[in-house]
Parts: C-alpha cells; sequence; structure tokens
C-alpha cells in the first residue's frame, strides 16, 4: 500500500483539454471550485445552470467561457446544454431534484455523468434506477464524487486491498469546524427524513439515539469522541465491496456548527477561495481480529470535492475509468493511484 507522499497531478494533454466538459450549477460554492480546477488544468469548460446572471458573472472571471441556460425541470434545456458534450458534473443541488433529469439527459446524449451529491438516496437511485440504461448508453455515471461518498470509498477500497470480504468498515470524519452553506443546510431539511444506515447487509432507519464512541485520530485530531452518522459513504463503499457492515461516524464539533441556525457559510481565508476549515477521514476495514487503515487530510470539505471530481473527470475521458455504468469512485479507478495523484496542497494520504 502507499505511504504518505502525494505527486502533482499531470497536466492533460492539447487533445484532453479540447473534450467538451459541462459544469452544472456551476455558479454555486462548490462549482465555482470545480470550474476553477478545470480552468487550473487547462479545460474550458461549459458554464451551465438557470440563472443567466449568475453565470454571465462567472464567465466575467474565467475569459472565453461559454455558458448555457438550463434547468433541472425542462429536458429540452439539459438537452441544449449537454449539446456536443462529452461529460457532465453536476453541482447543483438538492440533488433529489437535479441528479435525476441530468442523468436522463447526459444519457440521450451520451455523456458521461459525475456529480458531487451527499445526498444518500440521489445516489441509491441512480444505482437502482439508471445503471442498466447507462451501461446501455456505454456512459459511465458516478454519483456521490466528493468529500462524501467519493474520497472514504476510494481510501476504504485501497485499504481492503487483496481481501475479498471484510467484516466491518468503519469511517471517521474529524473536522475542525462546519461553516455550512446555504445549500448544505437545505439538503439537510430535505433529507433528514430519508437517512439510513447499512447494517446487517441491508439498509435501515438509523437507530435513535445515535450510536456514539471514541476514535483516535491522525494528527492534528487524536482522541475525539464520534456520532454515528448517515452519509453517502454508506451507499458508495457496499455497492462493490463485499462488507455486511458501514459504519460512519464524525466529532461533535461540526455536527453543533451544522445544527447552530446561527453558524455562519464558509469564509474564503486564501487565494483559492479555501476556508480555514481542516479535516481527516479515516477508514478502517476489518477482518476477524485483523484491522487495516488509511486516511486522508486536506483543507476545506467543499474545495477538496473539485480536485476529486475533476480527476475522476480527466480519468473517465482519457480511458482509466474500470467500467460503465452507475459505478462507485472505488469501482472505477485505481484507488491509490487516485489518491496518490492528488496534489499536496489539496490532499495528503497514508495507509498502514
Amino acid at each position: 500500500m502507499s505511504s504518505s507522499s502525494p505527486l502533482s497531478s499531470p497536466l492533460p494533454t492539447a487533445a484532453h483539454r479540447e473534450r467538451t466538459i459541462v459544469v452544472f450549477g456551476a455558479y454555486g460554492h462548490t462549482g465555482r471550485f470545480v470550474v476553477a480546477e478545470l480552468r487550473r488544468r487547462g479545460h474550458r469548460p461549459v458554464l451551465a445552470g438557470r440563472d443567466r446572471a449568475a453565470l454571465r458573472s462567472l464567465a466575467e472571471l474565467h475569459p472565453g467561457s461559454e455558458t448555457r441556460v438550463a434547468s433541472a425541470d425542462d429536458a429540452r434545456s439539459l438537452d441544449r446544454a449537454l449539446d456536443g458534450a462529452e461529460l457532465v458534473i453536476n453541482c447543483a443541488g438538492p440533488f433529489i431534484d437535479t441528479a435525476a433529469p441530468l442523468i436522463d439527459a447526459a444519457i440521450r446524449a451520451g455523456a458521461h455523468y459525475l456529480d458531487v451529491a451527499a445526498e444518500q438516496r440521489v445516489a441509491l437511485a441512480a444505482f437502482d434506477g439508471a445503471a442498466d440504461r447507462a451501461r446501455e448508453a456505454g456512459i459511465a455515471v458516478i454519483p456521490a464524487m466528493a468529500y462524501y461518498g467519493g474520497l472514504a470509498d476510494l481510501l476504504a477500497t485501497a485499504v481492503m486491498g487483496d481481501w475479498a470480504t471484510a467484516d466491518e468498515i468503519r469511517i471517521g470524519h474529524a473536522l475542525d469546524s462546519w461553516q455550512p452553506t446555504r445549500g448544505t443546510r437545505e439538503t439537510g431539511r430535505v433529507n433528514s427524513p430519508h437517512y439510513v444506515v447499512f447494517t446487517g447487509n441491508r439498509y435501515t432507519t438509523p437507530p435513535q439515539p445515535a450510536a456514539r464512541r471514541g476514535w483516535d485520530f491522525p494528527v492534528p485530531f487524536g482522541p475525539l469522541d464520534v456520532t454515528e452518522l448517515s452519509t453517502a459513504d454508506q451507499v458508495t463503499i457496499p455497492r462493490h465491496l463485499a462488507v455486511p457492515e458501514v459504519r460512519v461516524y464524525m466529532n461533535d464539533a461540526p455536527l453543533r456548527d451544522l445544527r447552530d441556525p446561527v453558524t455562519p457559510e464558509p469564509v474564503p481565508t486564501d487565494a483559492t477561495g479555501r476556508s480555514a476549515q481542516v479535516f481527516v477521514v479515516e477508514a478502517v476495514v476489518r477482518r476477524g481480529a485483523e484491522e487495516r487503515r488509511a486516511h486522508a487530510r486536506g483543507q476545506d470539505i467543499y474545495a477538496v470535492t473539485a480536485p476529486l471530481v475533476v480527476e475522476a473527470a480527466e480519468r473517465v475521458l482519457d480511458g482509466r475509468c474500470k467500467a460503465v455504468g452507475v459505478v462507485a469512485p472505488g469501482e472505477a479507478f485505481d484507488p491509490e493511484d487516485f489518491l496518490t495523484a492528488l496534489a499536496p496542497q489539496q490532499l495528503t494520504w497514508q495507509s498502514g
């Protein structure tokens, strides 16, 4: 397994840069990070969304950008937005409203689809409702290619290694704080009645009160009390790893921030627009009495989603995606190579 020194991502070739990538919801908080990361790597994405003025303002920051106005509730507008596209990245939440229409449009267009949704039922609906159609269209549909869902899945897959099965996978999230966006708050409000946990090889309603335990995180956090919660990690991981239990936990400080209605939105603290928030996410895979683990650390869970989804987009376009249909991140890509490719300023990871 890999040690801890990530390498810088190579810039794409000229032929790669010419491919048409559409970012839907490009002017949202995460969408802006995604557009900036695509531009940093030499792409010129098409900026799409329903707000014409917001698209125009964003295009002024990225000269030469094409804009396309489209709405998730207007199939014709989505078809126009995806005309000629090879891949679409959906950054527009709440994803329960946008994911299914965008996936349908991507299938019609023959364009690969990635989203950054943290919503469990969005990922479940993609796996359950679009797999055959995406496979027949020869496209990859990768939901939750983001901090929640994608990152832990890649870590867990790397840790699983040569084990065909395991007894349990535990995911621990440690955040020093959480300044939620308006989209995060709305997503939580819409999805709170629909949360599930994966236990006993099936999805079930989370227990109340939520389970608590201790977790000894890597630096800079150390030992913390954590609470079990429901995330997209519990959807992506069991789709391709043979494990009957996937439990996810988070420390208390960010949960208090998330529940406090007066917690402010993220405040940029550097030239890239990242907030000062730091995180560690750790995957622990247990088989009998033996445990394997890996962790990643970085800054700003919204910002780190951009290199994750853009790295995935490039790998889909250049043929390094292992499957078509609806696939989980750890199933789609070589997890160690993927994690190692992310630049040091964006993410570091370590196994063992």
